[in-house]
């Protein structure tokens, strides 16, 4: 896959309303069944990782996770500044850049990404119970102020959070390319994915909480875990 295109197109997706939305799951669903099968179990595989043993590997997990998106905001910068023309190099500063910084701001960008993840978290309910689409971003709004105080005053909270829903994640996106490439009925799943809004919230909750239950277990009964 293009994952430079992929990170891209996401960072241009700046539509508002319900219009944006659909365009956002449709995009998300094109490049999950564009995933081939060995592509589908590193994601699964990954994301188990993600989802109980995130709390181990947190500090790696925080430093990919900028880069990443150092990445998407270097490529976006390259594009709107005058006189950058090269998408590919704007895209390797931005992540280098996030990368190195969040090794010394470990905490913060715990915090960060705990904050994210609680936006992603109330975004997905806001949408699944059939607000009104236009104002998702008050939704998401409402699960970024929370995430974030909960993440900026329990350290192990704002870490098991984004471990969890990064895992989720990958998990799901895995998932949906191995069953839409087995599955009989494939108009039937994509109608279900791109038109039945409450799947894909689900869809995401469930190894997200998974992950939470498992890896609350896990770092209570451990005492050598270092923050």
């Amino acid at each position: 896959m293009d994952w430079f295109g992929i990170l891209a197109q996401s960072a241009e997706t700046t539509s508002s309303g319900s219009e944006g939305n659909v365009a956002l799951i449709e995009m998300f669903w094109k490049h999950a069944i564009g995933l081939g099968q060995l592509e589908a179990f590193m994601f699964i595989s990954f994301g188990v990782v993600w989802l109980f043993y995130g709390w181990r590997v947190f500090k790696v997990l925080v430093v990919i996770s900028f880069a990443l998106l150092g990445l998407v905001a270097g490529m976006e910068l390259a594009v709107r500044v005058q006189g950058i023309n090269n998408r590919f190099a704007g895209g390797v500063v931005g992540m280098l850049t996030l990368a190195i910084l969040s090794v010394p701001l470990m905490r913060w960008a715990v915090g960060l990404l705990g904050a994210f993840a609680g936006a992603i978290f109330t975004a997905g309910i806001w949408y699944a119970i059939g607000l009104d689409p236009r104002y998702i971003l008050a939704g998401a709004l409402i699960g970024m102020v929370g995430g974030g105080m909960i993440s900026f005053i329990v350290f192990r909270i704002a870490v098991i959070l984004f471990t969890s829903m990064g895992g989720g994640a990958l998990v799901l996106t895995g998932g949906l390319a191995l069953l839409y490439r087995y599955a009989p009925a494939k108009v039937t799943l994509e109608n279900a994915v791109t038109n039945v809004r409450w799947v894909l919230p689900v869809a995401l909750m469930v190894p997200l909480l998974v992950g939470l239950i498992a890896q609350h277990k896990f770092v209570k009964s451990s005492k050598e875990w270092e923050i």
